[in-house]
């Protein structure tokens, strides 16, 4: 197959793995900046500029699309979707995942376990809003923060209202959230690859650090799931319309909730902590999937 790698930097664990594992299955790879490309939208026939050359007859894309070049990304991956090619995730998964408000009122209405949530952008109610998720301690995020920036642990309820009038002050979007404090700075990271939990490791908080975020000082070990955590993340990951996807669950007393789903996930740290060929297990499933036509995203919501 000739597949291309949308990823700003050639250099990363993820993107040289995946290259790597490609090349090892004897396939034709090219790694391309997506923001550096540009589009002709036609009708007849669209085609994709990168470096002086038109890109065109690709059967397979992975997309690697960081938050911040959302918009851009998912336009490119959108134009190779017209032009045919099979994209390990499509940009409309893509854009639902990253809107996280979205993501979670589509897991709400599938009956996925969530932490309990409000919602608000400019509420003058701020007392309402906290109890709505059951009082203090609650977690507090921008919607727009990613990989633990923007969220914070409000221990008690002038704690929270601090925060809250303070994000307010930012003329922000905000989630307040329920703490699932028996999750004691533990979460679950599922890789699903299609249908399939093809890896996970529990990510323990640094000390002191409620977020688990590896990059933030956190740790990972290997972790056996129970049925209900591997059926909760593959149903997670068919919401959004993901093929490929991090899920990340907490282990709560009324079973797993689903915190965050994550388009592109990291390749590093799973691998390294399980020893599984997770960027191998994405190349087979493109083999298998990726031809003319299925390109299409039939969710509504």
């Amino acid at each position: 197959m000739k597949i291309a790698i949308l990823s700003q930097d050639p250099k990363l664990y993820s993107t040289r793995r995946l290259r790597e594992a490609a090349e090892n299955r004897h396939h034709d790879v090219q790694v391309i900046n997506f923001m550096r490309c540009y589009m002709n939208i036609t009708s007849h026939k669209p085609f994709v500029i990168y470096q002086g050359q038109r890109l065109e007859n690709f059967d397979a894309i992975i997309p690697r699309i960081g938050a911040s070049a959302t918009f851009y990304g998912t336009a490119v991956v959108r134009q190779f979707e017209v032009m045919g090619g099979f994209s390990a995730n499509t940009s409309q998964a893509i854009s639902r995942s990253r809107d996280k408000l979205r993501s979670l009122q589509i897991l709400a209405r599938k009956g996925i376990g969530l932490p309990v949530t409000g919602f608000a952008h400019a509420t003058q109610d701020i007392d309402g809003l906290i109890e709505t998720v059951g009082g203090a301690p609650v977690v507090i995020k921008l919607l727009e923060g990613t990989q633990g920036i923007g969220v914070v642990l409000a221990e008690t309820h002038q704690a929270a209202k601090s925060v809250i009038e303070a994000f307010r002050g930012l003329d922000a979007n905000i989630l307040v959230q329920e703490y699932i404090a028996e999750a004691k700075g533990t979460d679950i990271r599922c890789f699903v690859v299609g249908e399939k939990v093809v890896a996970a490791i529990k990510r323990q908080g640094a000390e002191g650090e409620f977020r688990s975020n590896l990059h933030r000082g956190g740790k990972a070990d290997k972790v056996r799931l129970t049925p209900e955590e591997r059926s909760t993340a593959v149903r997670a990951a068919k919401a959004m319309g993901l093929r490929v996807a991090g899920v990340d669950l907490l282990r709560s007393n009324h079973g797993p909730l689903v915190m965050e789903i994550n388009s592109s996930p990291g390749l590093e740290g799973i691998e390294k902590t399980t020893g599984v060929d997770v960027a191998g297990k994405i190349i087979e499933y493109l083999e298998k999937n990726a031809a003319p036509g299925k390109t299409t995203d039939r969710i509504q919501y």
